[in-house]
């Protein structure tokens, strides 16, 4: 049976774990599966939470400092070397769940390498939806991405051996993308984040933006 590896990054998530974890176990009842929650030197209880759901299925990693969202995603999938396939997500239940297995059923297609869960749903404010989707279409253009490519994807083993070999990629969906191996998006909901709210202001996200993409260009 192929055994599948889930990655989430978790920083102020400790609301959301339990849930996430449930729902995941769930979703992949019929599948060898693991979650690996790489706590991101969070500061607000989560990493006690993620202790306390560590098991045969669950694995945590503790970082000692904040190197955040795309480097946790990075270590995770460092540290679940004996899976087939990986799937990065979300810990704050914006990413669904339930929505695991459709990737994974597009990735064992056989012809695409990596399978994105392209963004549908009004999950975020206008202004976030703009700056977004701009950066998203330019990161199309220069890397052949799914313009509705997000963190929220399957891997097989190429492309993951790709984002490992890439530490220097801003994030990693850049990795992905200009490993420029074959992908696909399939439309995914997402839901309103249950929880607290992103730390990223408008100024910073745009900044990120700036930085990814002028990374992506230099790759070219």
């Amino acid at each position: 049976m192929t055994r599948v590896a889930v990655v989430v990054p978790v920083y102020r998530n400790a609301a959301t774990l339990e849930p996430l974890a449930a729902r995941l176990a769930a979703a992949l009842a019929d599948r060898d599966w693991r979650l690996r929650l790489v706590v991101d030197a969070c500061p607000a209880g989560s990493a006690d939470v993620a202790l306390s759901l560590a098991g045969p299925r669950i694995g945590v990693t503790l970082l000692e400092e904040n190197g955040g969202q795309h480097a946790a995603l990075r270590r995770g999938l460092a540290d679940e070397p004996g899976a087939d396939e990986w799937v990065c997500m979300d810990a704050d239940l914006q990413d669904p769940p339930e929505a695991v297995p459709l990737l994974l059923d597009r990735l064992a297609a056989g012809d695409v390498e990596a399978v994105f869960a392209g963004r549908r749903g009004a999950y975020e404010s206008w202004l976030r939806r703009c700056t977004g989707g701009l950066h998203r279409r330019v990161a199309a253009r220069l890397t052949g991405l799914p313009p509705d490519a997000g963190a929220f994807l399957a891997l097989g083993p190429r492309v993951r051996s790709a984002v490992l070999a890439a530490p220097g990629a801003p994030s990693v969906v850049l990795a992905v993308g200009v490993a420029r191996r074959p992908v696909a998006s399939v439309p995914v909901s997402r839901a309103v984040r249950p929880e607290g709210r992103s730390a990223w202001t408008a100024r910073a996200r745009l900044g990120q933006s700036v930085r990814s993409l002028g990374w992506a260009l230099r790759q070219q």
